[in-house]
């Protein structure tokens, strides 16, 4: 009879185990975050997918490279939310688009300029945070020293040297720098701003698996259908627009 009902515990909690999965997070805000609401709009939906599917998610906080080591070699099952790469197909199942980011080049509203190409931007002060890829061809040319780039150890240090007129453009993702204005700068500081309406870059960003960890692969079919359902219900645009307003407005 022990035996028995040792037997069902161990099925019930390979069963539980089936239905859970953790996950590896950084600091982006508003799209990740540990002290966020929801853990973040992306978070959010990553988890909000997998529920449909009746998976619950478990999020662990770490500095992005150990997300990313601790998913690849499978002690984790995965790692929210990336860039798709051929070299990280290799390692990783890759989801449907969780959500878009788009780069825009920020701008005081008294400094008047139009750009196709990057070209048109050579003769502007540009900004740029360490260590950030504004895409190859702004790569590139800020490499080949094409365009005037200088950059600072961080994004509101970007911003303020905007506002103070020391550079003329920044480039940001548009959802993330309302959110650091809103939070760090007063409403006098953010009229003084705008942005240009062409996109530098606009990326996919992807829910990560390990093809380390069994069962991965399904997973990720049950996560792709239940993002697909998530999506077709208006929630994904829902949230996503929530996140733009001041933060007494957000759920």
């Amino acid at each position: 009879m022990r035996s028995f009902a040792l037997l069902l515990w161990l099925l019930a909690s390979n069963i539980i185990a089936a239905e859970s999965i953790k996950l590896t997070n950084g600091e982006w805000p508003p799209y990740l975050g540990e002290k966020l609401a929801h853990y973040g709009v992306a978070s959010r939906i990553v988890g909000e997918a997998f529920a449909l599917e009746g998976i619950e998610v478990a999020w662990e906080f770490h500095p992005w490279a150990r997300s990313l080591q601790l998913a690849e070699s499978g002690k984790r099952d995965g790692s929210a939310v990336w860039l798709y790469s051929a070299e990280r197909e290799q390692q990783f199942f890759i989801s449907d688009p969780v959500i878009e980011s788009g780069y825009y080049l920020f701008h005081r509203k008294n400094h008047n300029f139009d750009w196709q190409s990057i070209d048109d931007l050579r003769q502007q002060r540009i900004g740029g945070t360490r260590s950030y890829d504004y895409g190859d061809a702004f790569q590139h040319a800020e490499a080949s020293g094409h365009l005037r780039v200088k950059r600072f150890t961080s994004d509101e240090l970007n911003f303020r040297q905007l506002l103070a007129g020391r550079i003329d453009l920044f480039p940001m993702d548009k959802v993330v720098g309302f959110d650091l204005l809103h939070q760090h700068f007063s409403p006098a500081e953010r009229a003084l701003l705008s942005f240009h309406p062409k996109p530098l870059r606009t990326d996919n960003l992807h829910l990560l698996l390990s093809r380390q960890t069994p069962g991965n692969a399904d997973l990720m079919k049950r996560f792709n259908r239940g993002l697909a359902q998530l999506r077709a219900s208006g929630r994904v645009s829902q949230y996503l627009l929530e996140i733009q307003q001041p933060l007494s407005q957000r759920r």
